[in-house]
């Protein structure tokens, strides 16, 4: 297959622990690239890919984690029994690591408000969602009663949101409008950062 031109940086894996014995032979100092946060190496682990995966996608849309040494970059630690811990990172154009120091007035989390809300719907849905229906949440808090296929969906925007990642392909940067039912489709989402002041 012909190598995919993509509009999104390049990232780096880092095994940083290594905590019990994985069959994909995985040391501590090893690197991994991606081309971009859709295409992960042959033969990447699956599991740790869905772990990862609202990580490298907040970091490829400008999310920061103030609390870090680094704030373009997350530990994610193996969701099979924590064996291993990586540190993801994304790179410059140059190719260089982007590093943003530590933010020094940075206090502990500050949760952001966000709405999820149907924008689409195109067949039957179990739960009867329909254009116009709408969901708050805050931070990264589970939406009580939401559908838990439809969250699992959002999730990765919900993350890049509340880390301040901006979604420069929208109209409104601070929203993504194509979050899809994985569901025949039938509905799709749109999830928002609510400014504050803007409410």
């Amino acid at each position: 297959m012909d190598k995919v031109k993509t509009p999104f940086p390049k990232l780096k894996l880092t095994v940083r622990g290594v905590y019990g014995e994985c069959y994909h032979g995985y040391k501590k100092g090893d690197e991994i690239i991606l081309e971009d946060f859709t295409h992960p190496p042959e033969h990447f682990c699956l599991g740790l890919v869905h772990a990862l995966f609202p990580v490298i996608y907040a970091l490829s849309f400008g999310a920061k984690f103030g609390f870090r040494d680094n704030q373009r970059s997350l530990l994610v630690t193996c969701p099979d029994g924590g064996k291993l811990e990586f540190e993801a990172e994304i790179f410059n154009k140059d190719g260089s690591i982007e590093n943003i120091p530590k933010d020094q007035k940075h206090k502990g989390p500050n949760p952001k408000k966000m709405v999820i809300e149907v924008v689409q719907s195109k067949g039957k849905c179990t739960f009867g969602y329909k254009v116009g229906d709408k969901w708050e949440t805050t931070g990264l808090k589970c939406v009580p009663g939401l559908c838990g296929a439809a969250f699992h969906t959002a999730f990765p925007a919900l993350f890049a949101l509340n880390f301040g990642a901006k979604f420069f392909f929208m109209k409104d940067p601070n929203s993504i409008d194509t979050v899809t039912c994985p569901d025949g489709g039938d509905i799709v989402f749109k999830v928002t950062r609510v400014e504050e002041g803007k409410e």
